[in-house]
């Protein structure tokens, strides 16, 4: 595609007159200089300066307006005047401060992601910001947000405050082509960044230079990937010590984190991932400096790795840490249509981050994080889509204990619990436990099981407390339904088979806590009390002395929940 461009400079007299086109120029700084020295001479009342560039191949022309000035622009009080604008920039050195590199990047992301670009490489290279101002409208709707979320706060209207950031932009721009054209960016062969470095290190603008030699330098790569690996090779040219050696590593660092804080560069750096769950996984992976599983090609973001791996770049690794913590926050699943895989991928990262808190990401962050995500799925509509495939009342329990497991946050525990009550009151509850045909040992172990979740829980102890009681409740109605505990006592054995039949019951996870285990430890109990109860023990053990066989049954009571003084106090020889 052939383009040609030249400037065209109209003014205008009177707030009503019409423009007139005094004059084409084809050096930008010349056609607004000529603009400008109309108004301070007075000889017009408004001008401008519009930006024509043709396209030989389509024989379009397109047209930005580039300068704009005018005494009868806008009607504003004189007390006004005065006051300055509660702007974020006041000069063009403004333009490259970090807050604002990070507002144009949020700007004109999709400009950046098209052109593989970062946005210091674009404020230190003529073809890209001409490249920039030929998309026509995108600078122009740029400096619109800025200027209505300034306005906002401010009591100066949005044109003036347009008017200004339109001034600021231009000189900025106009800089930048004055700089290009008389070749104040040096052209750094390989090996010569330390030295550049060095002597830049003692000038005011000695970053600015930096920055528009490496950015002339990564003018050739095709990618992103190579775009870093060539950054990280410059950091082998810094001198061993002193100030270049500052300047040149804060440079990189500064670009570093400006490629990964973009989300097309980290989409082609960590390769593409199934859902948001192995995204995450692999900026983990990276954010801890470990080996990606799959590398493949990607020689910079192996290099990359082994630099976080080594404490190096710390801006780079702050804007991985706050790509990760932004991705937590939002709305979107980690594993689309798959709960039992979200919950899980939930925790597997949970763990994982954890090891990355430090002075890079806060707890507390990385807490609120967890939480807001949390938030999100503990809903009504997530929980019902995530219990529909639970074929049984206690399935549907053991589901949203799973959840309780993977969530974290007290009012987000609080607000599951309010699903789970319900379930466990319910009728349809009872019913599969009392009217099943399955043995009624293996019913009332499942409670336990439930139960033993519950309690180890993080719910309110309230909570806690109540879906405990409600099982236990629902546990010994079984058993006395069954008589599991008169038919052990009715048996023809002695009162050492029967304590043993009962010791195996609390010892295998099948009572529930509660009324049921106290009633099978007061069994037990009155069977120790039974007389020759300890003489059949030894009888029947396999122990080799009465000492070994007492210290085995103390063990035994212990894990039943008896204490050793209460079992002894009950034994009966």
């Amino acid at each position: 595609m052939t383009q040609s461009i030249h400037y065209e400079v109209f003014s205008r007299q009177g707030s009503k007159g019409v423009w007139k086109m005094l004059d084409i120029r084809t050096e930008r700084e010349a056609a607004i200089q000529l603009a400008q020295s109309l108004m301070a001479e007075e000889r017009a009342t408004g001008v401008k300066v519009v930006k024509e560039t043709y396209n030989e191949d389509t024989g379009d022309y397109l047209s930005l307006k580039i300068f704009e000035d005018g005494h009868n622009q806008m009607k504003t009080q004189p007390a006004q005047e005065d006051v300055p604008h509660a702007l974020p920039c006041f000069k063009p050195d403004d333009l490259y401060s970090y807050h604002a590199r990070a507002t144009m990047m949020r700007l004109i992301p999709e400009f950046l992601a098209r052109n593989k670009i970062t946005i210091t490489e674009l404020s230190h290279r003529a073809d890209m910001l001409e490249k920039l101002e030929a998309t026509g409208t995108m600078l122009q709707h740029a400096i619109q947000k800025i200027a209505v979320a300034q306005a906002a706060s401010t009591t100066t209207p949005v044109a003036q405050i347009m008017k200004t950031l339109n001034e600021l932009t231009t000189k900025a721009f106009n800089r930048v082509y004055r700089d290009a054209r008389n070749r104040y960016f040096p052209e750094v062969e390989p090996g010569a960044f330390g030295a550049l470095a060095t002597r830049l290190a003692t000038q005011g603008d000695g970053l600015y230079v930096l920055n528009g030699a490496i950015a002339h330098r990564l003018r050739d790569t095709s990618g992103w990937d190579e775009k870093v690996l060539r950054l990280l090779q410059l950091m082998a040219e810094a001198p061993a010590e002193g100030p270049g050696r500052t300047l040149l590593l804060t440079a990189i660092d500064s670009l570093l984190a400006e490629v990964l804080a973009g989300s097309a560069a980290l989409h082609e750096l960590i390769g593409n991932s199934e859902n948001l769950g192995g995204a995450l996984t692999s900026l983990m992976r990276l954010f801890l400096g470990q080996e990606p599983l799959d590398a493949g090609e990607r020689a910079g973001f192996i290099a990359l790795t082994q630099h976080f791996a080594a404490d190096d770049l710390p801006e780079a690794r702050t804007a991985v840490a706050s790509r990760i913590m932004a991705e937590f926050k939002s709305p979107k699943r980690m594993v689309p249509n798959a709960l039992d895989e979200e919950f899980k991928m939930l925790r597997q990262i949970a763990n994982r981050v954890v090891l990355g808190v430090g002075k890079y990401m806060s707890h507390e962050d990385l807490i609120g994080a967890f939480t807001l995500r949390s938030k999100r799925l503990v809903t009504h509509e997530t929980l019902g889509e995530y219990m529909a495939g639970a074929a049984t009342p206690d399935e549907k329990v053991e589901r949203l204990l799973f959840v309780e497991e993977n969530i974290i946050g007290a009012e987000n525990k609080r607000q599951l619990a309010t699903f789970v009550q319900p379930i466990l009151t319910a009728a349809s509850f009872e019913t599969h436990f009392t009217a099943a045909k399955t043995p009624v040992l293996q019913r009332i172990q499942r409670l336990a099981q439930l139960q033993a979740r519950v309690r180890r829980s993080g719910f309110q102890e309230n909570q806690r407390q109540e879906m405990a009681d409600t099982i236990d409740k629902l546990a010994c109605a079984i058993e006395a339904r069954a008589k599991v505990f008169e038919a052990i006592d009715a048996k023809t054995t002695g009162p050492v088979d029967k304590a043993n039949t009962v010791l195996r019951l609390c010892t295998g996870g099948v009572l529930t806590e509660g009324r049921l285990s106290r009633r099978a430890r007061d069994m037990i109990l009155s069977y120790l009390g039974r007389p020759g109860f300890l003489t059949g023990y030894i009888a029947q053990g396999t122990a080799p002395d009465a000492d070994a066989a007492m210290a085995e049954l103390m063990a035994t009571l212990g894990k039943a929940g008896i204490t050793a003084e209460t079992g002894l106090k009950n034994i009966a020889a």
